[in-house]
């Protein structure tokens, strides 16, 4: 499986006799799947149907979807003609003439057009349409919707994974320098505990020797970095195979990064010279941008 990016966007159009339809699809980093859909509730059983589906294709992220359908002219309706009313009217017209005659007014001519503008002479029959055509057509649609969705978000996570793998070579590549610093440091340290346990013995009459140079053994140990190189160089190899595993591993690499982190630190406060200080530092900042790459992982 590939690595994908939790960024991602698809759009689409189709039609379908009077319907006529525009889809959107677009997401951003989360921590967990969040679906947010905007569709029309007439369309029964598409919101359930499309929720399925991105359940099922996709693990994490803040995923939208909006769906726009229209309805064109011709499914507006027909005009049908009140038949009864237009014979109520005109009885009713023709008997306000004979009236108006045999009162000696003239009325004006009543055209088509002032008939036809009564209310509810002129009636319009709207279309009842049967949803489920349509439905059908738009979940058969949303498959190429969403194979579009994941395959930009599979092109972004072929970048992230580029990126990473660099950024590992560097953490691999300051572990390296780090663990042959510490080596070339032990002589260094070792003539500086026995310097500081004779310094000690001369000045503390009394003092076991033997306590003593069990406390600088201690601190020896304190400030050996042997286990912190070793897990930093362990934690490459688990990042390593997480991009070769593919998928779903963003939970993963948010874990190894704390753990990548906690040892840049531990190796910081060992340090007992410039070198190692250095290499410290410059890990953490490889590792912190690695962890912001690693929050737009899927």
């Amino acid at each position: 499986m590939k690595i994908r990016s939790m960024t991602g966007f698809a759009s689409g159009q189709g039609r379908l006799g009077v319907h006529s339809w525009s889809w959107e699809m677009r997401s951003v980093n989360a921590k967990g799947l969040d679906l947010r859909l905007r569709v029309p509730d007439w369309l029964d059983g598409l919101e359930v149907h499309l929720r399925k589906v991105m359940g099922n294709t996709l693990a994490r992220g803040n995923v939208s979807l909006g769906l726009r359908i229209s309805r064109g002219e011709e499914a507006a309706g027909t005009l049908t003609l009140n038949k009864p009313l237009l014979a109520s009217v005109l009885t009713a017209l023709a008997e306000a003439e004979a009236l108006a005659q045999s009162a000696g007014v003239d009325l004006s001519v009543t055209s088509g057009a002032d008939l036809l503008s009564i209310r509810g002479v002129l009636e319009t029959t709207a279309i009842e349409d049967d949803p489920a055509p349509l439905v059908a057509e738009l979940k058969k649609e949303f498959e190429s919707l969403v194979s579009e969705f994941v395959q930009m978000r599979e092109t972004e996570g072929a970048a992230l994974e580029q990126v990473l793998r660099n950024q590992l070579a560097e953490v691999s590549r300051l572990t390296q320098f780090a663990a042959d610093s510490a080596e070339a440091r032990k002589p260094l340290v070792a003539a500086a505990l026995k310097a500081n346990l004779a310094k000690v013995l001369e000045n503390a009459d009394g003092a076991d020797a033997n306590r003593v140079a069990q406390e600088l053994a201690m601190l020896a140990v304190k400030s050996d970095v042997t286990e912190e190189i070793d897990r930093l160089a362990a934690h490459v190899a688990a990042a390593e195979d997480l991009l070769a595993t593919g998928g779903a591993v963003g939970r993963k690499f948010d874990f190894l990064m704390q753990e990548f982190n906690r040892e840049a630190n531990t190796l910081c406060s060992k340090a007992l010279n410039s070198d190692l200080t250095s290499v410290g530092l410059e890990l953490k900042a490889v590792i912190d941008q690695m962890r912001e790459q690693v929050q737009n992982i899927e």
